[in-house]
């Protein structure tokens, strides 16, 4: 399976060290080159793009506002010179976090990272069309079974989630948001960008705080009547 990609950045000596390790790497397919996320777009709109090498500070758009516009940009790898920015990447959902300049060997872990998520939701996607009450994830060398109904709710880590089911947690190396693209949106709630609910565990409700399981959840305030009228729906009974 091969790896559609571009790389964004206004360095020349930049985009060329990108392209020749991205040409020693045989799945990887290089579908073209931008100085500017600007530019980038118009790559995307063209292409079916699976990853994106973006560097940070570019002109007219900094690769953290562009990953800001959409929620539905590709699989991204931020490439920079400023390490200082991490922290807001991960947040942003990115990949990895390549410091410039980057050895060969810390871009190809970076790349095999990229391979490893792209089956894998690529597996997740063709196993929901034939289930509805459960997912598999890949975790500590095994692949696993998790049955919507032991799922009580799932947790941001960086790069990683952690699901909480009834009787265990397991860290996978998963983004929060493609899990929430996969979960029926019936049975799973996201509260906060860190947190995704199971509707039917949740016990109370308390200013921002969800009690469930044995846990507390937070409600993001810029979601919160969002997720009061998805969780109440027409089940709160009044005087």
């Amino acid at each position: 399976m091969k790896l559609n990609c571009i790389i964004v950045d206004d360095e020349p000596v930049a985009r060329k060290v990108l392209e020749e390790y991205i040409a020693d790497v045989d799945f990887l397919d290089l579908k073209g080159k931008a100085e500017n996320p600007v530019k980038a777009t118009a790559l995307l709109n063209n292409s079916e793009i699976d990853l994106m090498f973006l560097d940070i500070n570019m002109p007219k758009l900094s690769g953290i506002e562009f990953l800001r516009t959409s929620d539905s940009l590709p699989m991204t790898i931020m490439t920079t010179a400023y390490p200082d920015y991490a922290l807001e990447g991960f947040e942003l959902n990115v990949l990895d976090y390549l410091v410039k300049p980057f050895s060969f060997e810390r871009f190809l872990k970076a790349v095999y990272k990229a391979k490893e998520y792209h089956e894998l939701k690529s597996k997740a996607a063709s196993i929901s069309s034939f289930s509805d009450d459960y997912f598999f994830v890949k975790c500590n060398g095994k692949i696993e079974k998790i049955l919507y109904d032991e799922l009580v709710y799932i947790e941001a880590m960086l790069n990683y989630v952690v699901l909480h089911t009834e009787t265990r947690k397991m860290i996978v190396y998963l983004t929060i948001k493609s899990l929430a693209e996969e979960l029926p949106a019936d049975k799973f709630l996201k509260v906060h960008k860190s947190y995704i609910v199971n509707l039917s565990k949740i016990k109370s409700i308390e200013g921002n705080e969800i009690s469930i399981g044995s846990s507390k959840v937070i409600i993001s305030q810029n979601l919160r009547d969002n997720v009061m009228k998805q969780i109440l729906k027409d089940k709160m009974i009044k005087r």
